[in-house]
C-alpha cells in the first residue's frame, strides 16, 4: 500500500480509492503519531461538534479519542471525487471502558494540497449503542481490514 502522500491530486477513481484505503489502515492503527502524519502543518477539522486546527492538536485529538475509544475498528468507502477532493462514508466500532459498544456512521469531506497531505476535513457523525453480539468489525484490533472477503458497508 502506498504511504497517504504518494497519493496526490489530482485524483483519479484509483488513486481516490487508494487514498480512502491508506487512511483507513492508517486510523486502524489507532497510532495518533502516524495518522497526524497525513495532514498538513496547519490542517483544519470538523469532527462532530468540535473544531481542531494544526496537526499538533490533531495527533493530541487522536490520543485521547483511542484513550476511550476501545478495540476500534474501521472501514471507510469512497463516495465521490474530484480534483483535490474526496468524499467518504465510513462506519467505525469500539466500545468503552465501561464495555458499551458503540457504532459510528458519518460521511467525511476531504480537501487535500498539491503534495498530498489533507489540509480540511469536516466530518459528521452519527453514534448508535450496539451490543457486542451486533459487532459487524471482528478482524484483530490495531490492524488493517482485511482484504478478503470483501467487507461492505452497511446502512443498519
Amino acid at each position: 500500500m502506498p504511504h497517504p502522500t504518494d497519493l496526490r491530486p489530482p485524483f483519479d477513481r484509483d488513486s481516490a480509492t487508494a487514498k480512502v484505503r491508506a487512511a483507513e489502515d492508517a486510523w486502524n492503527s489507532c497510532d495518533p503519531h502516524r495518522v497526524s502524519l497525513a495532514y498538513s502543518e496547519d490542517s483544519t477539522w470538523r469532527n462532530r461538534d468540535q473544531f481542531v486546527q494544526g496537526r499538533e492538536a490533531i495527533r493530541e485529538f487522536l490520543a485521547g479519542k483511542w484513550q476511550t475509544e476501545l478495540d476500534y475498528r474501521l472501514m471507510k468507502d469512497l463516495w465521490s471525487f474530484d480534483g483535490n477532493r474526496i468524499a467518504v462514508r465510513f462506519q467505525y466500532e469500539y466500545h468503552t471502558a465501561g464495555g458499551q459498544w458503540w457504532r459510528a456512521y458519518g460521511n467525511e469531506l476531504w480537501e487535500f494540497d498539491a503534495e498530498g497531505l489533507m489540509r480540511r476535513r469536516e466530518a459528521s457523525i452519527n453514534d448508535l449503542a450496539i451490543t457486542e453480539s451486533e459487532r459487524k468489525f471482528r478482524w484483530p484490533a490495531g490492524g488493517p481490514r482485511p482484504a478478503e472477503p470483501a467487507a461492505v458497508l452497511c446502512i443498519a
